[in-house]
């Protein structure tokens, strides 16, 4: 009997036979990637991933690119027929392309992302490490109290070694070791602490805590410098040289150049923005390090739940965009009414939906900038003899600001309910319930271990002062390094970009109006106007959300907030410049 054939597993993914002849080599080979790296990418995204997946994914994405493209040409020139047919295949081939490179790439973003909170984590296993010096402790504690890939990545490697001579923390390394060196010093300077004599211990984790911070700092002034070039590209091909050209299309009409409409609004809005984003994330993933903000969903008690928070976003849109369209239609041309009720009423709803959240991210960067006076003061009297309960309650009358508001909270659970340290910060309605911050909630967390220490634990909690002002002072330097690229992007979005953008465009109508003749028509003011203002309202997208991706990394919340505020501002100064150069010119 002639066996029966069964057809190859792949977890239901990608099982046509053409799919998996294209998924053996293509997106590697069009990622440019070995395929056992393209793999440990797809396996760090997401362990139900495959390259069948993204390989069925591309193929999907390039037939609706190039059919796209078949549908826009035909609706926009009737008359092109068959010679839309090779920039649909070049189309379809640079998304392919384009979906065969993305794993790879979010990957590396993702990592980048995770990297950021190796300071913090190495810092959490040294101050451990004081209390209680047994690296297996210190490692189940910076893996317990952190979140994100680098902490789940650690809590493996140390459930691995439970019940072996290891740590966890030396393999924990090594994992690490090729996309960040300093980590995996640090990390095995922890663990050979826990064999150091008494003397030379505190030196050795000193030495780790260095180790991972300077390896910080050199990362950051490696890239501001790496970033200045790609930046400087994204500014002449990106914003000022299309914005300048636009003054001179009349010239080009009246010198026999067929420049058309649809023209313009295929390489303002279309092919320029995605070469633009394209750049963008080119940039964003040269960045090697980037400090994780502590993650805040709907369900804290300080941000309305989603349909609260929408209904607030859609009205504040509508009343914001209907202000503005009546404004403009009673001091400026017809054609502005949809960009500035686009640009203002989207502006304003991004605004509602993500202020509550940045409102809670400021406030737990609040009580993080006053967490290492609060520890000195804190450890100071533990070493005076005072218990670490006590000193919370002096230390609350001290330290001014929100971590005073916290320390305080704090001391009155203690005094009313008669909770420890511990309960008192991290109970279900303690002084931290509603403080989202990983770096916040470990320190009270090691206070707690202090409490019960006593007197020999002040030493460790200064120590933990000095480990947080150190962290603080990294992330401050690293983002003043930062400021002068993130703050033209910034500038060059909301202002400078929508004014040179209103200029000439109204130089273009004043030009076209004059130096026209014969039968040449030129552009109309009201189709160009749109069509540049439409790609000044992406581009103040774009470079803000590049800006705020350098600076804090790709977190929505952020990053939604800053493009909010950049597009009423963009398409205020757009709209002003045009009618105040209309006037003089």
């Amino acid at each position: 009997m002639t066996p029966r054939r069964t057809r190859p597993r792949d977890g239901g993914r990608g099982d046509r036979p053409t799919i998996r002849r294209f998924a053996r080599g293509a997106p590697p080979s069009l990622a440019g990637v070995p395929r056992d790296r393209y793999e440990r990418a797809l396996r760090f995204l997401s362990p139900t991933l495959s390259v069948e997946t993204v390989a069925a994914a591309s193929v999907v994405a390039a037939l609706a690119a190039a059919l796209g493209v078949v549908v826009v040409g035909l609706a926009v020139a009737p008359g092109l027929g068959t010679a839309l047919v090779p920039a649909a295949v070049a189309m379809g081939f640079l998304v392919a392309v384009a979906a065969c490179r993305l794993p790879p790439w979010a990957a590396r973003v993702r990592r980048t992302a995770a990297l950021g909170a190796a300071p913090d984590l190495v810092s959490r296993a040294v101050l451990r490490m004081r209390l209680t010096p047994t690296p297996e402790t210190a490692a189940a504690f910076a893996a317990r109290t952190g979140r994100g890939p680098l902490a789940d990545s650690l809590r493996r490697h140390v459930e691995r070694a439970a019940g072996t001579p290891a740590s966890g923390l030396g393999s924990f390394g090594e994992r690490w070791r090729e996309a960040y060196p300093a980590l995996r010093r640090a990390a095995l300077l922890v663990e050979a602490a826990g064999a150091a004599p008494a003397g030379e211990r505190e030196r050795t984790l000193d030495r780790a805590a260095r180790a991972v911070l300077d390896g910080t700092r050199e990362r950051m002034t490696e890239a501001t410098a790496d970033l200045s070039g790609p930046v400087s590209v994204i500014y002449a091909f990106g914003v000022f040289l299309p914005l300048a050209l636009v003054a001179v299309l009349p010239a080009g009409r009246a010198a026999g150049v067929r420049v058309t409409l649809p023209l313009v609004v295929a390489l303002y809005d279309a092919l320029l923005p995605a070469l633009l984003l394209a750049a963008a994330v080119g940039v964003l993933a040269r960045r090697p390090v980037t400090f994780p903000a502590p993650t805040i969903s709907r369900t804290h008690p300080d941000v309305p739940d989603r349909r609260r928070g929408a209904t607030v976003a859609l009205g504040a849109g509508i009343a914001a965009g209907g202000a503005a369209g009546a404004f403009v239609v009673l001091t400026l041309p017809g054609w502005t009414l949809p960009l500035a009720v686009a640009g203002v009423g989207v502006g304003a709803a991004l605004l509602a939906w993500y202020r509550p959240v940045v409102a809670v991210r400021r406030r737990v960067r609040a009580i993080e900038d006053g967490l290492a006076d609060a520890l000195y003061l804190v450890g100071r009297r533990v070493e005076e003899g005072r218990s670490v309960e006590r000193s919370v309650e002096l230390a609350a009358d001290e330290v001014t600001g929100e971590m005073g508001a916290v320390l305080e909270a704090a001391a009155a659970r203690q005094r009313r309910l008669r909770v420890g340290v511990g309960e008192a910060f991290l109970g279900e309605h303690g002084a931290l319930a509603a403080v989202p911050s990983p770096r916040v909630r470990s320190t009270a967390d090691l206070l707690a271990i202090a409490a019960r220490e006593g007197r020999p634990a002040g030493a460790a909690v200064v120590a933990m002062a000095d480990h947080v002002e150190e962290l603080l002072s990294v992330e401050r330097r690293s983002r003043r390094d930062l400021k002068r690229v993130t703050t033209t992007l910034s500038n060059t979005a909301a202002a400078f970009g929508p004014l040179v953008a209103g200029v000439t465009v109204a130089l273009a109508d004043a030009i076209g109006g004059r130096s026209l003749a014969g039968d040449s028509v030129p552009l109309p003011t009201g189709g160009l106007g749109l069509a540049v203002g439409a790609y000044v309202l992406l581009l103040a997208a774009l470079l803000t959300a590049l800006a705020a991706g350098l600076d804090r990394g790709f977190d929505r919340a952020v990053v939604g907030y800053r493009v909010g505020a950049a597009l009423p501002a963009a398409t205020a100064v757009y709209l002003v410049a045009f009618a105040g150069a209309r006037l003089l010119a």
